[in-house]
């Protein structure tokens, strides 16, 4: 259990998209010093792999992989799962709660990674690709934040040293805190459509999914700019496809193509030749793609494992 330090602890990471070598040698490390075994699951093709490995974890640290009801109930020993990122929607919290299984993510150690990968779409978007033809320059335009944590707020650094005017709506940080941070408050989520660029940090839940419509997007001013780095679902798709039919001046930057294969082709086809200017797709979840990203949150993973059984340290427990 928590706080019972110096016992004998396996740590399963199970990771489909595999973390860097050089991030999983520092998560065995610090795992090792604490007397843990880390055993590996990566690049794993099926699920049943999973079920089958985390039978004899006590903890898990985990990416994009899917801790749902089955992997709790094929768990026997689980008592803590970290997610290496800020993300956390493929945790089933409630099932984790009511099987006792403490939930973690690791908010913050790939803040920098994602904002550069940002400001490297607004770029690219806004020099047309690089195709020869003039673009623009991003000083003195605006940017607003839908969510103004750890990530938007390493956004929100860049952009100031970019000469951009920030403007940020968060529900759970008060107007005068991010006031005291450098940005504009906004008042509501409609007042962010206001402005040329919008950058989404939301998590995805019953309230975001779908959220952002054909009715928010149409209010964006002359050359308005989607930024999704956050999660594909929180935008409603079919929405995007008519609003870049209405819209020749609309842009959208999104880390990662929508998983429907009939949506992604839709949007590519209403942009035509535009793609990669109007439109831009990475061709996997980048955000945290780097390698100092890796080793951040890799780590964070290990230490907080680490704190929760040795020292009882639940700082980073997600709830439903």
């Amino acid at each position: 259990m928590a706080g019972e330090a110096g016992k004998s602890r396996t740590v399963l990471l199970a990771t489909e998209k595999a973390f860097a070598a050089d991030a999983v040698s520092k998560i065995e490390a610090v795992t090792s010093a604490a007397g843990y075994k880390l055993v590996r699951l990566e690049n794993y093709k099926s699920k049943d792999d999973l079920l089958k490995a985390v039978a004899d974890a006590d903890a898990m640290i985990i990416r994009s992989d899917k801790v749902d009801q089955a992997v709790l109930d094929k768990a026997a020993k689980l008592k803590i799962v970290v997610r290496a990122g800020a993300g956390y929607d493929n945790i089933d919290l409630k099932a984790t709660e009511g099987k006792g299984v403490v939930s973690m993510n690791t908010p913050g150690q790939n803040a920098n990674a994602v904002a550069e990968l940002v400001f490297g779409m607004m770029i690219t978007s806004a020099r047309n690709n690089y195709d020869g033809t003039s673009g623009f320059e991003l000083v003195n335009r605006s940017i607003a934040f839908y969510g103004f944590g750890a990530v938007a707020r390493a956004v929100h650094k860049l952009a100031q040293r970019f000469g951009m005017k920030s403007f940020a709506y968060d529900p759970y940080i008060p107007a005068e805190k991010i006031a005291e941070m450098g940005a504009t408050p906004v008042a509501t989520v409609a007042g962010l459509f206001e402005h040329q660029y919008v950058s989404l940090h939301v998590p995805l839940t019953d309230e975001t999914k779908a959220s952002i419509n054909k009715a928010l997007l149409m209010k964006m001013p002359k050359g308005g700019t989607l930024i999704n780095t956050a999660r594909c679902e929180v935008v409603h798709e079919a929405d995007m496809v008519e609003v870049f039919k209405a819209r020749q001046d609309f842009c959208y930057l999104c880390d990662v193509a929508p998983d429907d294969k009939a949506a992604k082709e839709a949007m590519t086809a209403a942009v035509g030749d535009k793609f990669g200017k109007r439109l831009i797709f990475t061709a996997k979840k980048m955000g945290a793609q780097t390698l100092e990203a890796n080793d951040n949150c890799g780590v964070a993973a290990a230490n907080q494992i680490v704190a929760f059984f040795e020292k009882g340290e639940t700082r980073f427990a997600l709830k439903a």
